[in-house]
């Protein structure tokens, strides 16, 4: 079956086209500076986000509320991880 599976594989991916890029060299400046904003901001927020969580846990535990900060601990440091891991993904999918 693996033999099988691996002839597939080479017959299927043997004509996949590389198609190279055209763009001009001044809007690719401006995409890429657009895009870096996006990028610092986008850690801004993340960073302000576990700020604002932090203050907002020990604010609850000095006032002996509970509540479901680890939730949204967790949430944000994914958005911060799906921030970071963002440019380099797209570049892995489209190089």
């Amino acid at each position: 079956m693996s033999a099988m599976l691996y002839e597939a594989s080479h017959y299927l991916a043997a004509n996949v086209p590389q198609p190279t890029s055209n763009a001009p060299g001044p809007l690719t400046t401006k995409v890429n500076l657009v895009l870096g904003i996006l990028a610092w901001a986008g850690t801004a927020a993340g960073v302000c986000g576990v700020l604002v969580t932090g203050a907002m846990m020990a604010i609850s535990v000095k006032r002996g509320e509970s509540s479901e900060h680890m939730s949204r601990l967790g949430m944000v440091l994914g958005g911060c991880v799906l921030v970071a891991t963002a440019g380099p993904l797209v570049q892995f999918v489209f190089n």
